[in-house]
């Protein structure tokens, strides 16, 4: 590399700061809770050749395969075709995306009339069509799931900013309000990109600046090649199951078989369920961005920038018309409990090489709780993201009550959600005792959130996991609690299968219960200091048993 070390040095830092303030504008100009308070949105910067080179540390999983997605991009729209005034739209899982309501925008960067990079956001929309406000848990195909945008080039003062494909989308939404006002957060967010790239080439030059993006993702691929070659060569084995496919109550089987040797890993899904009829497949860019998530957790220390140089020592695989590589028009919606068991697969295979790396199972699934309610001819509605307990490690007691590795999203306060809603109310929002698995060190406790419904008519959906199968403890450690969702409703309390859709009368009450992460160890050997604080802050009641509810 001819650039000096200094100069490097206050690039690559600099060009990491520009995708977090793209990250900070992201949240802070949305509209929604689902991206204002709960911050499910990620931005990055990419090369001109579609390479991820900086990304703000928001959502794993959106971020693993955005790469991916630009690429595919660019093949249907090479470079020099594309103009300053051009903007690149998709949310088709089917194209490198992954599911229908996270939708990415990607604008280039120019500078002195060359393209230099592109800048990249996303984020989840909090409705985009489809047969149900929010989440369908019963869509049978793609086409139920919302409005499905193939991977297109538009012009931002022609078909933007009340043009003919703003047009479009507000007649497909039923909060076009709120759903355009977060799009345009994203188009802020990557003009903070255009600015600081720009600004970059002003001071250093663009060859230079250009020389540095390529060296920041050479520069993670030869970390994380570093990383892996600590590692035994050898096949290591793991699996984890989905409970059900939301019609039967037969598990849904994830299997990894990882493959290291030398500096690479590969990473096999053979013998992974078949596709499904619901919505819990996973797209193959999702499924490659969960087994990658997870072994740069493992493996590598935080400070590596996680770029496309990352995918260039790991391959992952994933049969045709399985649950992790589907066929369209398979439904998507719900592929976050795919990836979560992809994670924990993948984890408990390298548990048996790298015992001190790992953890325990944790929760470890995305539960997604809609309301809604219509009225006239508008919606309002509330969709937000639950998480659990992480599992516990070698080194320390699992996290208690966070959302989920892979989905990193926060909580939206119980004063928002009375700001903005008036048909329901957040009555009770609580750790759980007695929730996570015990060991040596025990896994974070879980947490339930329980609403009562104001109106009549209000629909909620919910698609969840770990209802059946409990996440299971490491070398010793106990099982973490189920989770579980109920409705009281006349005096008479109901559980709802783990995906749902009903709609709720004024008085009603709902409670959706995550359970807690399992634990590692002998539960023999857990420090007596950290049993009594466990006792003295109500954390254990029953006796510290996690059986499962």
């Amino acid at each position: 590399m001819s650039v000096n070390p200094f100069d490097n040095a206050i690039i690559s830092q600099s060009m990491l700061a520009a995708a977090r303030e793209m990250g900070v504008k992201l949240i802070r100009s949305a509209y929604t809770t689902i991206l204002r308070e709960a911050s499910d949105g990620s931005a990055a910067i990419a090369n001109v050749h579609g390479d991820i080179v900086a990304q703000a540390e928001l959502i794993p999983i959106q971020l693993g395969p955005i790469g991916m997605t630009l690429k595919a991009m660019l093949k249907q729209y090479p470079a020099e075709t594309i103009t300053p005034d051009d903007f690149m739209i998709t949310n088709d899982p089917y194209s490198g995306g992954q599911h229908l309501p996270d939708v990415y925008i990607f604008c280039p960067i120019f500078y002195t009339g060359r393209l230099i990079g592109f800048s990249a956001s996303v984020a989840h929309q909090i409705d985009f069509g489809g047969g149900a406000p929010g989440l369908d848990p019963g869509a049978s195909d793609i086409y139920q799931e919302g409005l499905r945008l193939p991977l297109t080039k538009w012009s931002k003062s022609q078909d933007w900013d009340g043009g003919p494909f703003e047009q479009l989308v507000r007649a497909n939404i039923r909060v076009p309000d709120l759903t355009i006002g977060d799009m345009n957060a994203m188009f802020a967010a990557n003009a903070i990109a255009n600015a600081r790239v720009t600004q970059l080439c002003d001071k250093y030059g663009e060859a230079t600046v250009t020389e540095v993006m390529a060296e920041m993702v050479n520069y993670s691929e030869r970390r994380f090649r570093a990383a892996i070659q600590q590692v035994p060569d050898g096949v290591y084995y793991g699996e984890d199951m989905i409970d059900d496919d939301g019609v039967s109550d037969e598990p849904l089987l994830i299997k990894a078989k990882v493959t290291v040797a030398g500096d690479s890993i590969d990473i096999d899904f053979e013998g992974s369920s078949p596709q499904v009829r619901r919505n819990l497949n996973s797209p193959y860019s999702c499924t490659v961005s969960a087994a990658v998530t997870v072994v740069k957790s493992i493996l590598t220390s935080p400070d590596i920038p996680f770029n496309d140089g990352i995918l260039r020592a790991v391959r992952v695989s994933a049969p045709y018309g399985s649950i992790l590589n589907p066929a369209p028009p398979s439904p998507v919606r719900a592929r976050l409990e795919a990836n979560y068991r992809i994670y924990n697969a993948v984890m408990r295979a390298l548990s048996t090489v790298v015992p001190e790396k790992v953890i325990a199972t944790g929760f470890d699934t995305l539960t997604a709780a809609c309301f809604s309610i219509q009225r006239d001819e508008s919606y309002s509605v509330y969709l937000e993201i639950f998480g659990g307990g992480y599992g516990a490690s070698q080194h320390g007691d699992g996290c208690d009550a966070v959302d989920s590795p892979l989905s990193n999203c926060a909580n939206t306060p119980a004063e928002a959600l009375d700001m903005e809603y008036d048909f329901f109310r957040l009555e009770r929002y609580a750790l759980e005792a007695d929730s996570f698995g015990t060991g040596k060190h025990r896994g974070g406790a879980g947490f339930s959130r329980e609403y009562s419904v104001l109106k009549d008519g209000v629909v909620f959906a919910i698609y969840a996991d770990r209802h059946r199968y409990a996440p299971r403890g490491l070398f010793g450690g106990e099982e973490g609690k189920r989770g579980y969702c109920e409705i009281t409703r006349n005096g008479v309390t109901e559980r709802l299968a783990s995906k749902s859709i009903v709609t709720l009368s004024k008085g009603d009450r709902v409670k959706v219960f995550m359970g807690g992460g399992g634990g590692y160890g002998d539960a023999r050997e857990r420090s007596p200091e950290l049993v009594e604080a466990d006792i003295c802050d109500q954390m254990v009641i029953n006796g510290g048993m996690a059986s499962a509810h």
